[in-house]
């Protein structure tokens, strides 16, 4: 079975500690939280880190992008502190358009290329007492001599996640990662007959074994007492993640091309109605568990079964932040495990 944890990516710091707080009383082995225009994943998990003691805490995702190889560096080093060892740090580039007019990147392509320029660096980087750490690549520059006062890091070895939906990027976990975060729309099919694939490719790039890389799901879950209702809500999520015209090849993969295309359509004209009802019964089950909570913890096993690590998320797309507070907590409650040790 695999190890669990709870998505955070709504509501505010408070909020997002408190959710830690029970994921952590409900047993859960990780929370995560990420970042988009009005959130910092940093910052997440440094309150995450400092709300509970045992739960892991891992960032999905924090942008690689926007900040310098130095910076990002020093904030895992000092998140994985914080947090007595409990860090995973989960990285992605964004999209071009994100690359570009979010982050202010002049050079948007080859984000591939980026991250297995970045991640090395960033272990040498936590190994700065050591001794100096020079680099000239196509993307990073770096050339600094550490001052005697450096200390040792409290892991040298933080795990590193990178996320990935094009075979391109998702052979970046194989090449240089120690996990690929799974996007949401994943569905078997296009783990088995694109991601693993990817993945060993990579592997075998660099000399490593793709059996160690681990992968790490996130699973939309909606629960109500209503089935209907459960199951419009994933929906309306998984139609937001599909409308950038970005995953429409992914989709195509996973046989579910002309929907991708209807719900972009409708995204363009911004039917969000026309979005959700895009969306089908056959991709909702691939995608998402929702329903009573009956039939969600008879569904969960099926998409939890292809990862390493899942993580479970509420829908928030055309929901009231009261909405997901409820549904988060119903998804806690429904998979609470026994805490031991």
């Amino acid at each position: 079975m695999a190890s669990r944890g709870i998505t955070v990516l709504a509501g505010g710091l408070k909020e997002t500690q408190r959710i830690t707080r029970r994921a952590e009383a409900a047993g859960f082995d990780a929370a995560w939280s990420g970042e988009f225009l009005h959130r910092s994943a940093v910052v997440s998990v440094a309150a995450m880190a400092a709300a509970t003691t045992r739960i892991g805490v891992g960032s999905a995702i924090a942008y690689a992008v926007g900040r310098s190889p130095l910076i990002l560096a020093n904030e895992a080093r000092f998140l994985d502190e914080m947090s007595d060892g409990r860090l995973t740090l989960g990285l992605g580039t964004g999209t071009r358009r994100m690359m570009e007019n979010w982050h202010g990147v002049k050079d948007p392509d080859g984000p591939a290329s980026r991250m297995e320029e970045l991640i090395p660096l960033l272990r040498r980087l936590w190994r700065l007492d050591e001794g100096p750490v020079t680099h000239e690549g196509r993307f990073y520059s770096v050339d600094i001599a550490p001052t005697a006062d450096i200390q040792p890091p409290l892991r040298p070895t933080i795990p590193v996640y990178t996320a990935g939906v094009n075979a391109r990027m998702i052979e970046v976990a194989g090449r240089v990662s120690d996990g690929l975060i799974c996007h949401p729309t994943l569905t078997d099919r296009y783990l088995d007959e694109v991601a693993r694939p990817a993945i060993a490719r990579g592997a075998e790039r660099t000399g490593r074994s793709a059996a160690d890389i681990r992968l790490k799901g996130v699973i939309i879950c909606s629960i109500a007492e209503d089935t209907a209702t459960a199951r419009r809500e994933a929906a309306a999520q998984i139609a937001f993640y599909i409308a950038p015209k970005a995953y429409g090849a992914v989709m195509d993969a996973s046989g579910f091309g002309a929907e991708a295309r209807e719900i972009q359509n409708a995204f363009r004209l911004g039917d969000h109605q026309a979005m959700i009802d895009a969306v089908t019964d056959s991709m909702l089950d691939q995608m998402a568990v929702a329903g009573t909570v009956d039939e969600v913890r008879e569904a969960m096993p099926l998409l939890e079964k292809r990862y390493d690590h899942a993580a479970l998320y509420s829908p928030s797309f055309t929901l009231s932040p009261e909405r997901v507070a409820e549904n988060t907590e119903a998804i806690l409650e429904t998979f609470a495990r026994p805490v031991t040790g």
